[in-house]
């Protein structure tokens, strides 16, 4: 079995539960192919049983990996993501960050879960995907985004007017500080934050969430993921900001958002006593008296 790791940097002191990992793959005789600036980070600090092979671009990943391992937090994950593309390749978070909502397996589960994995103890989640279109091309090829979009006034003066339309057909012209339109994935991230509902993965929908709107009639509306989204954008500036999951962009107002589904999905590597439903009650304390 060959499995690819991913990571950015992590504290000192989460170095030994990496260790731990390439121990277990190696006890296991599974063959490690690491991204290459990963690897020039941990390689003065982490023993590996025999050297691993490097790749450091997303062609590099098909008929060289059976799974990909995130090491770090959410946003790594979203960061592996532009590496698996549409390749298929499932995708494991070990969470080395704080809250954990894709990358589940927690640093004291390492073994527990690889273990699992490779005796093929686990079942694979498909996580939908929505993607951009600009006459411009802002996001180049990786302009899909498993969590959400966003759309945010550039600076922190007045607010933006953010015109809506499902389908052809006019949902809302928004006054706001932004909008976030986000897959069901997306639904426990920013949208979350901003009073958007929770939707299940597997619900094939789109959450339409204003951020600060002036109206506070307006509520975040839930529409089907078959549906195409158009956004053009309004106010006292002449640029604002696009974001697509951990990436960002400037855009000019004259620009027209078109967002649809993604034709290809993300396969999450899910153990097999997991669920949604135990993610949002472990990461949201869910039914936990925490008064004392």
């Amino acid at each position: 079995m060959k499995i690819a790791l991913f990571g950015k940097t992590f504290a000192d002191e989460l170095f030994y539960y990496f260790q731990q990992l390439v121990e277990i793959l190696d006890r296991h005789n599974v063959q490690v192919i690491i991204h290459q600036p990963f690897y020039e980070f941990v390689r003065d600090r982490i023993r590996f049983g025999r050297e691993p092979q490097t790749f450091a671009a997303h062609h590099e990943l098909p008929g060289n990996a059976d799974f990909m391992f995130s090491i770090g937090g959410d946003g790594t994950m979203l960061d592996a993501i532009t590496l698996i593309r549409d390749s298929g390749i499932p995708l494991m978070g070990i969470n080395l960050g704080r809250m954990g909502f894709l990358s589940s397996i927690s640093k004291d589960e390492i073994n527990q879960a690889v273990t699992a994995l490779l005796k093929g103890e686990y079942t694979l989640d498909k996580r939908s995907m929505l993607c951009v279109e600009t006459p411009e091309h802002l996001f180049g090829e990786i302009n899909y985004a498993l969590n959400e979009l966003t759309v945010n006034k550039k600076d922190t003066g007045s607010m933006i007017l953010v015109h809506v339309y499902i389908d052809n057909m006019l949902l809302n012209s928004y006054w706001a500080d932004g909008l976030i339109i986000a897959t069901p994935t997306g639904s426990t991230a920013y949208s979350l934050s901003c009073n958007g509902p929770i939707i299940t993965p597997d619900s094939e929908n789109f959450v339409i969430t204003p951020i600060a709107t002036h109206n506070l009639t307006v509520r975040p509306v839930v529409i089907p993921d078959k549906s195409v989204i158009r956004l053009k954008v309004e106010g006292r500036m002449s640029q604002y900001l696009v974001g697509l999951d951990s990436r960002s962009a400037i855009i000019d107002s004259s620009t027209e958002i078109v967002i649809r589904k993604e034709s290809f999905s993300i396969n999450l590597v899910q153990r097999l006593n997991d669920n949604f439903f135990t993610t949002i009650r472990q990461k949201l304390m869910w039914g936990r008296d925490v008064r004392n």
